[in-house]
């Protein structure tokens, strides 16, 4: 029950960065577009849903390891270096409205998708396992499989693209302070 728990707000973080990358994309096309103003509406709050899917992405992992048992892998371990920083560094830059942290999360959150989509490959094709992983522990075990498709490494890289696509959501807040700030000072 947990794992479709999980896996359902996976594929939400998933759709909401779907939606979040059509609306940058149709943004960026016409600036002046509806698009734009949602964008805009949504901006100041990008960082704050960032910091709860670091958050939630955290507690997921942590109540798969530790209530139901399933032991973390080398590249679990890796995925979690990259998330667990996540959630308090965008919690309190969301509270003090500091994008100076952008940078910092933006390496993060891609470390981590990379990680995650590798991890998701060898679940697939076991072969590509490198000997970094266990064998009593081995990356490519699979403790999750939600719609046939959704485990673990596929949730923490949903996780990971919904942090990088709100990043770039509060990016465009920056930018919009930015152009105000310059044309506030430009010598006419």
């Amino acid at each position: 029950m947990a794992a479709f728990f999980f896996s359902l707000l996976a594929l939400t973080a998933l759709a909401g960065a779907v939606g979040v990358t059509a609306l940058l994309a149709a943004a960026r096309r016409a600036p002046e577009s509806q698009a734009a103003t949602v964008l805009s509406d949504l901006a100041p709050a990008a960082l704050a849903l960032a910091a709860v899917v670091a958050t939630t992405a955290m507690v997921g992992s942590l109540f798969f390891s530790e209530v139901l048992g399933y032991p973390p892998c080398t590249l679990c371990w890796y995925q979690r270096i990259a998330m667990y920083p996540l959630a308090p560094i965008l919690g309190i830059a969301a509270v003090r409205r500091d994008l100076s942290v952008l940078p910092y999360a933006w390496v993060l959150a891609g470390s981590g998708a990379v990680i995650s989509v590798y991890h998701y490959a060898v679940q697939w094709v076991p072969d590509l396992e490198a000997t970094g992983c266990a064998v009593d522990n081995p990356c490519s075990a699979v403790f999750v499989r939600e719609f046939g498709f959704v485990s673990i490494p596929f949730m923490a890289l949903c996780g990971f693209l919904a942090v990088i696509t709100l990043l770039a959501a509060t990016s465009t807040e920056r930018a919009v302070a930015d152009e105000s700030a310059t044309a506030g000072t430009a010598v006419g």
